[in-house]
């Protein structure tokens, strides 16, 4: 009987990780096991050098034993990388190219899918209220992570952060003053209410769940590069089918199309930050 190399080549630590990640999805119904091996391998062995456990297996023991400590994995495991108008040039693209095509629409169906703790979708209605469109968008925020939605929903972000968010919004084309959005409070700020009054923020796995709805415009920025290629191309597909006829959709700097079986159903707006166009009659 010829042996399986595959096998064979895995040290205990992968197969340790292989078995953690099999075991959450049993367990718990969160499926990791299309993420990157090397993110995982990362968030793995930091909470293992801070949780004071023996080894991974033991922290696989404690996860199915201890919702607690689940959920803390489930932090480690999500992706919560953001900030207020993160890569300023991606929203003066937006402003550019995309919001004189969402003006041609009666009504704007927003999806930020991964949106973590909601800072770039704040970025979002702040871009809509300058350029008049906001009261005739609605915006669905999605997170598989229930901890980071509540984040997402309460606006409250730390008052170190405003410097920088500031600098990101005046470089991203902001015409007033981004003072404007936001009340300080204490070592704190709290997003205008206003620019809540368009978003719904709900609960939406990309790696479990369906469609979610026909939209205009679909942001997914800095996710996809966590996911392994046969997940990407899952994911762009849904992406596809979850847009309207010459919707929009907004990836990362670090992502791509290329190579997905959806790479000839889009043409690009702006190749440089990833703004691209479902095309007609596809």
């Amino acid at each position: 009987m010829m042996k399986d190399t595959r096998v064979l080549n895995m040290d205990n630590e992968d197969i340790e990780i292989n078995l953690l990640v099999e075991g959450l999805f049993l367990k718990y119904g969160y499926d990791f096991r299309n993420y990157s091996k090397a993110h995982i391998k990362r968030r793995v062995l930091r909470r293992l050098s801070i949780s004071g456990l023996a080894s991974i297996s033991e922290m696989l023991y404690k996860a199915l034993y201890d919702r607690s400590f689940f959920e803390i994995l489930l932090l480690d495991f999500s992706i919560n990388v953001t900030e207020m108008f993160r890569d300023p040039n991606f929203y003066r693209a937006l402003r550019r190219e995309v919001i004189p095509i969402l003006k041609t629409y009666p009504f704007v169906k927003i999806w930020h899918a991964g949106c973590a703790t909601g800072e770039e979708v704040y970025s979002m209605a702040i871009l809509l209220k300058e350029e008049g469109l906001y009261d005739r968008c609605q915006i669905y925020a999605t997170d598989f992570n229930e901890v980071v939605l509540e984040k997402a929903k309460e606006g409250i972000y730390p008052i170190e952060s405003i410097k920088e968010y500031t600098y990101n919004y005046q470089q991203a084309g902001g015409t007033t003053s981004f003072s404007d959005y936001y009340m300080a409070k204490y070592n704190s700020v709290i997003v205008d209410p206003s620019l809540k009054e368009k978003i719904i923020f709900a609960d939406h796995n990309l790696v479990t769940d369906g469609i979610f709805g026909e939209m205009n415009i679909i942001l997914c920025r800095n996710v996809l590069i966590y996911f392994n290629k046969e997940l990407q191309n899952r994911v762009i597909s849904l992406f596809h089918e979850s847009l309207c006829h010459g919707g929009i959709l907004c990836l990362g700097s670090k992502e791509s199309l290329r190579f997905s079986s959806c790479e000839e159903k889009f043409k690009a707006i702006d190749l440089k930050q990833r703004v691209f166009q479902k095309k007609f009659g596809i």
